[in-house]
């Protein structure tokens, strides 16, 4: 009926852990009640290293029979820290694999029928569609609003415009009255008579003219 009913053993490393720990905290109080007995031992020897050496010997047999049962908890207190550790390092060693291996997994799933061949197609087929927009962008930006021009007849006609500007500019030049510098007129003293100009003198003649003329034709009308 035991094999049936016999609790199952957890060996897992935390469980394990777990009991060494206990373990040592154990140990660790033995050593303790080891040190308090082997300093009382000490204390009665010298007590009575005088005046009872029997007694002071006996209490050194007792002192060294402890310090020999301290030293093996010693010992055994360094082997549990020693196996908690490695057991602690084991432990986190085959997390790491386990992570490791979790990872690789994801990985491989993450690339399943991902090969290099089909990573380099598609690179390709990316740039050559890529390259196809561009041409396509470039074909309809360049078909709209351009008109077939002969550069020679525009030339003809921009070299006509410049003659055209030129000698409109040269004609302006010619009908500019051109500014003389400024003569001081000298003042001329007045005198009792004006001094006549020869069109002075014309128009005077002129007028005498006609006014004989006149007398003239009076003259005539009053014999006719």
């Amino acid at each position: 009926m035991d094999l049936f009913f016999k609790k199952k053993v957890d060996d897992s490393p935390k469980a394990a852990i777990i009991k060494l720990r206990e373990t040592k905290d154990m140990l660790d109080k033995r050593e303790r009640h080891l040190q308090t007995q082997i300093d009382k031992q000490l204390q009665t020897a010298r007590a009575n290293a005088v005046k009872n050496k029997r007694l002071a010997m006996a209490a050194l047999k007792r002192k060294k029979a402890l310090e020999t049962q301290m030293e093996n908890i010693s010992n055994q207190i360094l082997a549990v820290d020693t196996q908690i550790m490695t057991i602690e390092s084991s432990n986190l060693n085959s997390e790491t694999f386990k992570a490791m291996q979790q990872g690789s997994l994801a990985m491989k799933k993450i690339h399943q029928g991902l090969t290099i061949d089909k990573v380099d197609q598609a690179v390709d087929d990316m740039n050559e569609q890529m390259s196809m927009s561009k041409e396509i962008s470039e074909a309809m930006t360049s078909g709209f609003g351009m008109i077939d021009m002969d550069e020679d007849e525009l030339n003809a006609e921009l070299e006509e415009l410049e003659q055209l500007e030129l000698d409109e500019q040269l004609l302006g030049a010619e009908h500019t009255p051109v500014s003389l510098p400024q003569v001081p007129v000298a003042s001329v003293p007045q005198t009792s008579k004006a001094i006549s100009s020869p069109q002075s003198k014309a128009v005077s003649q002129q007028d005498e003219d006609d006014d004989e003329l006149k007398e003239l034709r009076e003259s005539m009308g009053m014999l006719a």
